[in-house]
């Protein structure tokens, strides 16, 4: 694999096109365990008015090969439950949602194709399903009152709005030095400080999307999250490679000492307090699934783990830290994970929450 800077830059797209690959494994598995999920729920609110037409909207959409999937799985299963009951299938009008950023031009590319599917495998004439796209933070208003009908979100929600409050003391020194998340070195300020973030997006998030759904409208939402109530460790190693080139001189301490990632992987019981204390939605339904490393090769692991962290955190690293050490900095990370003890297989596990939910009355 060649590095970026041997040449033309060449190496570089090379690395974030397999990057990229990885972590749409890891997101499209996740799509296909929580599948019945959507399906049911979809079917659900389907047959409660039967509606002409049916406003759904992905938030935090992204632009790759998964982009359009659960798109095919919503519309699969209303196809069917419209063949079983002898009823003439609903509009589609589909809101794909992510930042500005987001590469909205190769979606557009790819509506073509997705619609001459639509038509020569489910016999879907053109007119039955429109796709748009709408640029803006789920965690402002992004739609108008009592707009839309069903609600999908995959692998966005453990990201935070912003890094939490309350990181540095009353010096403005950081509390988390040499850390990137929650540690077992962080003291107790830091977890609360990620967990009342959390609190506050999610709430945030529920009420703004009561709003913009109508009544009796339903959302299916898939995240990262942990078994425990206890902290999970998830970035030590990501954090350990950067330290090792502050130790090298190639990132100054104080740089890494202002870094924190804004994420945050809940727990069962935060994620139903902050349903419940918000108050707008009922839920229907909260399943726990289990992504697991399926090598003991330390080798393999390593690239793997390496080319997953590298897909979700390049932009913010380059952004805090600059593009010239990225490609030094996860070779580190692929070392640090070889070097590692293999884990049991539960350290091993990523815990993917799916909840469905119903806009209360």
């Amino acid at each position: 694999m060649k590095r970026a800077g041997d040449d033309d830059g060449g190496g570089k797209e090379i690395l974030k096109t397999e990057d990229s690959a990885v972590a749409t494994s890891v997101q499209k598995t996740a799509i296909s365990n929580s599948k019945h999920v959507v399906e049911d729920s979809i079917q659900a609110l389907y047959c409660t008015t039967y509606p002409d037409s049916l406003n759904i909207a992905d938030l935090g959409c992204s632009s790759g090969p998964n982009t359009l999937l659960v798109i095919r799985v919503i519309i699969d299963a209303i196809h069917e439950r419209c063949r079983q009951l002898c009823r003439p299938l609903p509009e589609f009008r589909v809101y794909l949602n992510d930042l500005p950023g987001n590469d909205f031009s190769t979606i557009f590319r790819s509506l073509a194709g997705f619609y001459d599917t639509l038509k020569e495998e489910k016999g879907l004439p053109l007119g039955t399903c429109f796709i748009s796209g709408v640029p803006g933070s789920f965690y402002g208003r992004i739609f108008p009152r009592n707009f839309l009908d069903f609600v999908h979100s995959s692998y966005s929600l453990h990201w935070l709005s912003q890094i939490p409050q309350g990181l540095q003391d009353e010096m403005g020194e950081s509390l988390n030095k040499a850390n990137i998340y929650i540690a077992e070195s962080s003291p107790p300020a830091v977890f609360k400080a990620y967990l009342e973030q959390f609190q506050n997006d999610f709430s945030l998030f529920l009420k703004l999307r009561s709003k913009e759904m109508t009544c009796k409208g339903c959302m299916v939402l898939t995240l990262i999250g942990r078994r425990t109530e206890e902290p999970r460790y998830g970035w030590d190693l990501l954090a350990q490679a950067l330290k090792k080139m502050v130790s090298e001189g190639a990132i100054q301490e104080a740089k890494l000492d202002s870094f924190d990632l804004p994420y945050y992987s809940p727990s069962a019981k935060e994620l139903k307090e902050v349903i419940v204390t918000e108050g707008s939605f009922t839920l229907d339904r909260l399943q726990i699934t289990e992504l697991t490393s399926n090598t003991n090769d330390k080798k393999a692991r390593g690239q793997m783990e390496a080319k997953s962290m590298r897909a979700v955190t390049e932009s913010m690293l380059v952004n805090h830290f600059g593009e010239e050490i990225i490609d030094d900095l996860f070779e580190k990370l692929a070392e640090n994970v070889e070097e590692e003890e293999l884990p049991s297989k539960e350290e091993m596990n990523y815990t993917n929450f799916t909840l469905s939910m119903t806009k209360k009355v």
